[in-house]
Formats: structure tokens, sequence, C-alpha cells
């Protein structure tokens, strides 16, 4: 087990505030941030180009750490400037075509249903819902039934923004294998809190963010595609480290997944995000996973202790997501003065979730999302600042 006390002090704010928005953006470590700082130094001593020299480890660890972190080959990882990019760089590749089928779920996030909604107004392609089962997470058996030989992609989010289900993802790869049908899944809520295993998901394409649960910095994402999937996608767009130019006519496309990054990038939050997988595999994903969801539990518990208050997560098993209303309460009035009272917690809206929230006749919710360095003290302290709004 972790030491606690370690974590915290490598996360000073927490002195300061109590922070129950890791769904949104996490504390940043010290490790993290002093990667970051090291490489911002360097750019403005010895600007941009020999900054990024002189980051050349740690640069080339981004992949080995992230290959390691997901159980994949350091050539199936991309890194993109943030998760829906990086999701938008595979699903834009796909030559989807008119009478083709997509399917997703309800929980799907925006952005992603967004990109699904204009290329299929583009393409021609129908996609198609798979409905919930009782706990409200994919229907793994309907799923099944829904796969015709039009099916060219199943799209799932694993963690959806606005509760705290986890969609059973390793189910959904065993289905997609069976029938040959490529498996997208948006870990953007999951990798960080969750152990997550590329080929134990079965998933061909995966799509992530940093300041999430990595604890790394804004504007960071990555990208993983199965050296298997590779040439089902051609890139939206290309650049000459994605491709090289090898006659006046003529171009091949680079090796590996970095056929999906661009040539100018972040640098520092390249190495910031390396440096925040690198913190989380030191203390470990199963250990940072069991302690994200007995907090969470925890806090479930105790909040319905609340007269007025109001659970909706959903899912047979949940994570680090907590989704409340407070009766007689707006939840944005809810998030405001509990920051004013230091606390940060975030709210989810119905554009942001039109079908889930939409069937579940919620405009809004105040979520609140725990991380391994949070306490149960401030588990309690949050449930007595909820209770006296």
């Amino acid at each position: 087990m972790f030491d606690i006390e370690t974590v915290r002090s490598d996360t000073p704010a927490c002195n300061d505030i109590l922070h129950f928005d890791n769904a949104g953006a996490s504390l940043m470590p010290e490790p993290v941030y002093q990667a970051v700082q090291k490489v911002l130094l360097d750019e403005r001593n010895f600007g941009g180009y020999e900054a990024e020299r002189r980051a050349t480890d740690d640069i080339k660890a981004f992949y080995d750490e992230f290959a390691t972190l997901l159980n994949a080959s350091p050539d199936e990882i991309a890194y993109v400037e943030n998760a829906t990019r990086a999701w938008d760089m595979a699903f834009y590749g796909l030559d989807l075509k008119p009478g083709d089928r997509v399917i997703t779920h309800g929980s799907e996030y925006a952005s992603n249903y967004l990109g699904l909604l204009q290329q299929a107004r583009r393409q021609g392609f129908h996609i198609d819902v798979v409905p919930s089962d009782i706990h409200g997470q994919v229907d793994v058996a309907a799923l099944e039934t829904m796969i015709g030989p039009r099916t060219k992609l199943i799209a799932i989010t694993h963690v959806p923004t606005q509760g705290g289900l986890v969609n059973p993802a390793a189910e959904i790869g065993k289905v997609a294998q069976r029938h040959g049908v490529l498996f997208m899944l948006d870990a953007c809520q999951s990798v960080g809190q969750i152990d997550v295993d590329v080929d134990a998901i079965g998933c061909d394409i995966l799509s992530g963010t940093g300041r999430k649960y990595l604890r790394g910095p804004r504007g960071t994402g990555f990208l993983y595609v199965r050296k298997s999937a590779l040439e089902q996608i051609d890139p939206p767009f290309i650049d000459l480290h994605s491709a090289t130019w090898t006659m006046p006519d003529g171009f091949e496309l680079t090796e590996g997944s970095k056929r999906f990054e661009t040539w100018e990038s972040n640098v520092t939050g390249r190495v910031g995000l390396m440096a925040a997988v690198r913190y989380a595999r030191g203390i470990g994903m199963k250990q940072i996973e069991a302690r994200v969801s007995r907090l969470a539990a925890t806090l479930r518990e105790k909040l319905l202790d609340v007269s007025g208050v109001s659970i909706h997560d959903r899912g047979e098993i949940r994570c680090g997501i907590v989704t409340f209303c407070k009766a007689g309460l707006d939840p944005h009035e809810m998030a405001g003065r509990l920051r004013a009272d230091g606390i940060n917690v975030s709210v989810s809206t119905l554009p942001y979730a039109r079908l889930d929230l939409g069937a579940r006749g919620l405009e809004s919710l105040t979520r609140a999302s725990v991380h391994y360095y949070n306490t149960d003290e401030e588990v309690h302290r949050f449930v007595r600042a909820v209770r006296q709004l």
C-alpha cells in the first residue's frame, strides 16, 4: 500500500483546498510540476529546439511509460494535444460508407457523439444506439444481436462523464472480436483511476487525456491504435512527421501510431504527461483503483444520509465519479457555494450527455470525483458541507 502522507506532501494544494474535481482536472503532483518547469526553463534559457533536444530521453520515455501502463507496444502509442483530438484522429480516418452501421451507447460523451453525427451526415452511415441493461450500462447481450454484416465500428465511452458507471469494456471487446468489428474505446475518465489493459479489454483504439485522473498538464492527450488496426485508418491529415515525402507525387506514412502525431507539439506537456504516468505507475494502478473505489463508495453512502440528497450514479461496477442532487438547490449554485468554502466540484449538464440525462429527465447534476490522494476525513468534511447548504 502506498504512503498517503507522501502523495499528499507531493500535492501541496491539499493544504489549501478540498479537491473533488478529479474527473475535470486533477491536482498535479510535485514531480510532474518539476518536470514541466524544467522544460519551460530550458525553453526560456536555450530556446524551444534546444529544450526539446535536452528532453530527448523523456520524450522517448513517453511511449515506453504509456506502453507499460496500457500493456501495449511503444509503437502503438501517439501523443496528441487532447483526448477529443486523439479520438478524432482515429475516427475521422475510418472509411465508413453509405449503409454502414456504427454502434454506440446512450452514455457517449457529447464531443464523440457530435463527431458521429457529423460523419454520418457526410458519409451516410447509420448510428445504432445499444440499449442499457438494468444497471444503466451497455447491454452486452443486446449488443451482440445488433451486429450485422454492415456493422463496422463499436464506439463506447469506458467511464461516462456524467455518472459513476464503468461500462463492461472487456465483454464488449469479446463481442467485437467474435464478429470482427473494430472496437473504439474512449478512456478519458478511466485511465489513471482504473487499471486499463488494452489486451484484456480487446479494444483496437483507445483515447484519453492527461489532465484528469493521470494528474498531468492540460492540453495533453494520447492515442493507442493496435498494430492490426493501423491500415484500416487513414489519418485525416498528415505532415512531415506523420509521413515522409518520398517523391514529387508520393509519400509514405510513418510506421506505427506516430502517423497520428504532428511535428509541432507541446514538448512541455509531453514531458509532463510522461512524468504523470511514471508517477502513477510508481504508486501502482491496482492500488489506485482500489482506493478510489473505496472512497467513492464511502462518499455515496454518507451523502445518502443527507436530507434531500439523491444519488444518480449507475452501473454494476462504479468508479470515483459521484453524481448527485440536493432538493431545492441548483447544482451550479451548489458548486459555487462549495467553491467559496474551498471545495472543488463540477457540474454535468444535459448538452454533455443528452441521450443519457435526457432519458432520465435530468438537466444537471453535481459531480464530485475523488482520487487516491483524497482522504476519509475529506469525505466527511464534504458531506458536512453539503448538509449545511
